[in-house]
Parts: C-alpha cells; structure tokens; sequence
C-alpha cells in the first residue's frame, strides 16, 4: 500500500497525535511542578473553564467575528478592485501602490486609538482597524497574478483583435485566482488581528465586548485559565477560517489550476 494512500488520514492524525502529545506533557509538568494556575494553568484547568465560561466567551466571539468577516470580505472586493485598477494603468500602480505598502507596514497598534477617536461608530472604527491590517495581501498577490498572464497568449489575443475587457476577463483574471485566493488565505488571519488589536484599544474604554475584552478583563482580574479558554478559542477561529478559505480556493481550482489538481495515484 503506497504511502499516497495515508497522506489525507495522517494530515489529521499525525497533528493530533502531536497535539495531544504536548498537552499531556504540559499537564504532567505544570502538576509535577506545582505551578500556580495564575501563572501557568494546565490544560484540565483550562478546558474546565472553557466549560464554565463558554457560553459568554461565545457570545464575545460572535462580536469579534463579525467584525473579521466584515473586514474580510471589505478587503477582498476592494482589494481586487483596487488590483484591477493597477494592472489597467501603470500610472495609477506607480503613484498609489507605495501608499499600500505604508499601510502594511505602519504598526496598527499605533494608529488604532486614533482610528477608533476619528470614526464615531465603533463597529466602523473596528472594521476600519481590522481592513488596513487585512487588504494587503489581497492588493499585491492579485496584482502580482494579473500581471503575470503569459506574453504568448497575449500577444495572441492582440492579434485576434480582443479588447482590453476580453484581455482582463478570459486571461488575465483566470491568471490572476490563484493569487487571489492564496491572499485571501493570508487575509484571514490577519483581519482576525486587525479586530483583535483595535477590541484591546476599544474594550478598554468599554465601547466593545469582543474577545479580545474578554482577555484584557480575565488578565486584571488573574483569571488565567479563562485568559487561556479565550486564546483557545481565538486561535480555533483562526484555523477554522483558513480552513474554510483553503477549502474555497480548492473547489474554485480543482478542475483547471496545477496547485489543486490531484496527482494520479501510482
């Protein structure tokens, strides 16, 4: 039986199998050791508060989610519209991109409380946080993959007489997807950062009750294990939105794209 034939069962099993791994041997040396919960909770401690604390940690959630979302699908329309828009003219690629990459790389820690001061609706200030750190990734990927239609097929559709819509619709952005979808990919975690970083700039004035509240209200108050119950559950969203993003970019390519189609078994 050749190893091919294990590959999708061991992607599940092997994670988990190291997964429960560590726990155990965090839960051994946290009892070994005695170390106190408010220091160091170990994973029972933690689990036992998920249990008690989940219906309000839940609910925090849906705040914070909401807002990811938002962000997300903000990001990727005007990220590709703005891509789009580059690939048409250079001039307006040379004059605007340079403008996005200071975005990207200006710390949103940094300017959120003023984004938050500046936009008087808070799930808007919120939205407006969680897109900046967001839309990046989308903007450069798609404009990297509408640029990088093959020259042989475009100087075929000049030669055909295409316009400069038919060039964008049947080659350039069939070209341009899997860029799309890997930034959509990079996307999703980060606005879930966007939103997290300004529910810390916002909660602490007790404008928002998102996760992120959560976590800064069990850290004053040294309640670790539900301070740990709500990084859990942050980090499951994280990985439940990649997945959803991977699967997405899967089914839209399966049938045509390299990077989706499955090799023939041996």
């Amino acid at each position: 039986m050749s190893l091919r034939r294990w590959e999708r069962p061991l992607r599940v099993a092997a994670p988990l199998a190291v997964g429960v791994l560590l726990l155990a041997v965090w839960e051994a040396v946290v009892s070994a050791e005695g170390v106190p919960p408010y220091v160091l909770p170990g994973p029972f401690l933690i689990a036992q508060s998920l249990w008690t604390d989940g219906p309000s940690l839940l609910g925090s959630l849906m705040v914070t989610l909401r807002v990811t979302l938002a962000a997300l699908a903000t990001a990727a329309i005007l990220g590709g519209l703005i891509a789009v828009l580059f690939s048409l003219s250079r001039v307006l690629e040379l004059s605007f991109f340079p403008y996005a990459v200071i975005l990207q790389v200006t710390p949103i820690v940094a300017i959120a409380p003023l984004i938050i001061i500046w936009v008087p609706e808070p799930f808007l200030a919120l939205l407006v946080c969680a897109w900046i750190v967001a839309f990046f990734p989308v903007v450069a990927n798609t404009t990297v993959g509408l640029n990088s239609a093959d020259r042989n097929l475009l100087a075929l559709f000049r030669l055909y007489g295409a316009s400069r819509g038919q060039v964008l619709r049947y080659l350039r952005l069939p070209t341009a997807l899997p860029y799309f979808l890997a930034g959509l990919r990079i996307s999703g975690g980060l606005a879930l950062i966007g939103a997290v970083v300004a529910e810390f700039v916002a909660g602490t004035g007790g404008t928002e009750t998102g996760l992120a509240f959560r976590i800064l209200e069990a850290g004053y108050r040294l309640a670790i294990p539900r301070l740990f119950a709500a990084l859990f559950l942050l980090s499951a969203t994280g990985i439940f939105i990649y997945l959803v993003l991977d699967a997405l970019s899967r089914l839209l390519l399966r049938h045509w794209h390299e990077s989706a189609i499955k090799e023939e078994e041996e």
